[in-house]
């Protein structure tokens, strides 16, 4: 079921921009597996939704928001897309190695008339992106995405992390190796999951 903007709380503009996304999203997914075939009917909700959440998590103007493993666009893409219209952040970087993820990626931000970087890359092998904003959603575990953080994420940044119903058994494994203060915010699209707001990370 397509949702209307009110009900997403969007502006007819940024709707009709995620409309010809998802369009673009089912039309390529066949080929190159961007979302699992049984969220494709929940798509609006399963992704959509959940990657809008994520954005309004935002309390200030932030000058750079940096999504890392974008796959099929979430959180990243929605960022972009919402951003467009609200100015904030003022630029997104969308890092995914794969490079047809990559050129899916770049086709719906020349469909939609939104501007955004599309770095090709491994995370490890991409200079410091000094992000004031990281994302990172169904990446790794959580000690993992703290690694690429460490390199990625500006001084006094925030890392949003979506995480699903084993969050408290992967923070407590990352708290063995890293100090950081975080937040845990329940999911509006997940009773069992949350989005980890992270700061203050560093090597224990």
């Amino acid at each position: 079921m397509i949702p209307t903007p009110d009900s997403l709380d969007v502006s007819r503009e940024t709707f009709d921009r995620l409309r010809i996304y998802a369009d673009l999203l089912e039309k390529w997914n066949p080929r190159i597996n961007l979302v699992a075939k049984s969220t494709l009917l929940d798509l609006w909700q399963r992704h959509f939704l959940d990657s809008l959440q994520v954005f309004r998590l935002l309390d200030a103007a932030v000058p750079h928001w940096a999504d890392l493993g974008s796959g099929g666009g979430f959180p990243g893409l929605i960022v972009a897309i919402a951003a467009a219209e609200a100015g904030n952040p003022a630029k997104t970087t969308l890092v995914e190695s794969d490079q047809r993820k990559a050129a899916f990626l770049r086709t719906v931000l020349r469909e939609t008339s939104v501007s955004a970087q599309v770095i090709a890359q491994r995370i490890k092998k991409v200079p410091p992106l000094r992000a004031d904003v990281l994302s990172a959603r169904a990446l790794a575990e959580l000690s993992t995405l703290l690694e690429f953080a460490h390199l990625h994420l500006a001084d006094g940044g925030t890392c949003l992390f979506p995480k699903g119903r084993n969050w408290k058994s992967e923070l407590q494994t990352a708290q063995k190796a890293w100090h950081f203060s975080f937040e845990a915010i329940p999911s509006q699209t997940d009773s069992e999951a949350v989005i980890l707001k992270i700061k203050g990370i560093a090597r224990v």
